[in-house]
C-alpha cells in the first residue's frame, strides 16, 4: 500500500505549532489585501483580486480546488491544498479559494487548532510538515471488494460531525440497507462505557457501519469480537502484523491500546433489528495529543514505520472485511469464528482484573465460548462473563506483540 506519510518523521506535524503568519497580510491587524474587489461569485464564494507573482498565476489557474466532504468548515479547502505537503503562500491560497489573505490566517488557525502543525515561513508561504491523506469516499470505495460493494452500500463522509454511530443511528428508521459514514472530526465520538473517543485531524480512522439483522438481539452475542477480527483481517490485507484483540472490543499490540471498537443495537428486541458498528484506529498520534490520553495507547506509524498504509486504502478494507464477516456471522454467529478469535486473544492465560457487579477480583483468562463470552478462572473455578471490565495485571503483557500462548507468533 502507499505510504501515507505518517512515519515517525511525521509526527511533528503534531506537535508544537508555528505562529508565524507566512506575510504580514494574512493577521487581521496586518493590512488589507491589495485590490480587494469582489469579482464574481462561484459556489457561493465572492472572488477577489489579489496580488501574486507570474509563477502563482499560473499555478493557481492549473489547480482544481479539490471536492471536500459534506458538511466542511472553511478551514477544509486549505487543508486540501495544503495536504500534499506543498509550499503555498497566502496570497495563492486567497486567490484559488476566492477569499482575504486574513480569511486565510484565521482558518490557518483553525487547523492549528486541530492539532495540525503548519509552517509559516515569511515570504514565502505556508506548508504542513508532513503531508495530510483526507478522507474520500471514491477511493475508499475502491478498495472494497467488488464482491462486497453491494453489502458495504452507501458510504458518506464528512468533514465534521458529532458521531458517525450517532448519524447512522438517527437515520436508521430512514433505509434498511447497509451503509457507512467517516469523518474527519467527530465533536462527541464515543467509547465504551461512556469514554468519549479523540482523534487529532488526520491522525486516524473514525468510521461507522449500519447492517439490519433479521434475528433478534440476542443472536447478536459476539458481534463486537468478530467486528475486530474483521479489522485484524483488513490490517493484514494492508501488511499490517502484530496487533491482537482485548476482550470485548479493544484492537491492541504490546499491550497498548490501538483501536476500539463500540456496537450500539437499535430495533426490535426480537428482530429485525440492526447493529452500529463504531470502529476507531489510531494511524498516526503526535506527541502532543498522545499525552492526553490516559492509557497506555499506539498507532499503525509506531508498528509499521516507514510503510503506514494509505488511510482510505485501509477504511476501504476495513468496511469490506467487515461486510464480508457479518455475512457469515448473520447465519453462523461467533461460533464460526471462535477458532480465528483463538488465534488473537490477547487475554488468554493472562492474570487480569475483572471489575463486575460492583466488585474487582483477580482471575485468569482462559479463552472465550463459542457465543463470546470470556472465560475465567477464579480461585480455580472457571466464571464465564458477558460484560464487565478487564485490565491486566501490572507485568503480564508480553514485551513482544500481544499473541496467545501457544500461538504461531507467541514468543
Amino acid at each position: 500500500m502507499a505510504d501515507a506519510g505518517c512515519g515517525p518523521a511525521a509526527r511533528a506535524r503534531l506537535g508544537t505549532v508555528q505562529r508565524t503568519p507566512a506575510d504580514s497580510a494574512d493577521t487581521p491587524s496586518g493590512p488589507s489585501p491589495a485590490k480587494r474587489t469582489p469579482q464574481a461569485r462561484r459556489g457561493g464564494t465572492a472572488r477577489y483580486t489579489v496580488a501574486v507573482s507570474r509563477l502563482e498565476s499560473h499555478r493557481i489557474a492549473n489547480t482544481r480546488v479539490p471536492a471536500r466532504p459534506r458538511g466542511s468548515a472553511p478551514a477544509a479547502g486549505v487543508l486540501a491544498l495544503l495536504a500534499a505537503g506543498e509550499e503555498w503562500s497566502g496570497s495563492a491560497l486567497a486567490a484559488t479559494l476566492g477569499i482575504t489573505r486574513a480569511a486565510v490566517w484565521k482558518q490557518i488557525e483553525q487547523l492549528r487548532a486541530r492539532g495540525l502543525m503548519v509552517h509559516a515561513v515569511a515570504g514565502r508561504g505556508y506548508r504542513l510538515d508532513a503531508p495530510v491523506e483526507l478522507l474520500d469516499a471514491s477511493r475508499i470505495e475502491a478498495a472494497v471488494s467488488p464482491e462486497q460493494r453491494a453489502q458495504v452500500g452507501a458510504i458518506d463522509v464528512r468533514w465534521q460531525i458529532d458521531s458517525t454511530s450517532s448519524e447512522l443511528t438517527r437515520t436508521a428508521g430512514a433505509s434498511s440497507a447497509p451503509c457507512a459514514c467517516l469523518a474527519e472530526i467527530q465533536t462527541a465520538g464515543r467509547g465504551r462505557r461512556g469514554r468519549s473517543w479523540r482523534m487529532p485531524l488526520g491522525g486516524g480512522i473514525a468510521l461507522s457501519y449500519r447492517r439490519r439483522f433479521d434475528g433478534g438481539m440476542a443472536s447478536l452475542a459476539g458481534l463486537s469480537l468478530v467486528a475486530g477480527i474483521a479489522v485484524l483481517r483488513a490490517f493484514t490485507d494492508c501488511g499490517i502484523a502484530g496487533p491482537a484483540l482485548k476482550w470485548p472490543n479493544d484492537i491492541v499490540a504490546d499491550g497498548r491500546k490501538l483501536g476500539g471498537i463500540l456496537v450500539e443495537l437499535g430495533g426490535d428486541a426480537l428482530g429485525p433489528c440492526h447493529a452500529v458498528v463504531g470502529i476507531g484506529i489510531n494511524l498516526c498520534i503526535g506527541t502532543e495529543q498522545g499525552a492526553a490520553i490516559d492509557q497506555p495507547w499506539t498507532d499503525i506509524a509506531t508498528l509499521a514505520p516507514g510503510a503506514v498504509p494509505s488511510r482510505n486504502a485501509l477504511a476501504g478494507r476495513i468496511l469490506s472485511r467487515l461486510a464480508e464477516a457479518l455475512d457469515v456471522f448473520s447465519s453462523a454467529g461467533f461460533a464460526a469464528f471462535e477458532n480465528e478469535y483463538a488465534q488473537h486473544d490477547a487475554l488468554h492465560g493472562r492474570d487480569i482484573v475483572v471489575s463486575a457487579g460492583g466488585e474487582a477480583w483477580n482471575a485468569i483468562a482462559n479463552g472465550v465460548t463459542s457465543r463470546g463470552a470470556l472465560k475465567v478462572v477464579r480461585e480455580g473455578v472457571e466464571v464465564r462473563l458477558d460484560s464487565g471490565e478487564i485490565s491486566v495485571r501490572s507485568g503480564a503483557w508480553p514485551a513482544t506483540a500481544c499473541m496467545p500462548p501457544g500461538s504461531a507468533k507467541h514468543r
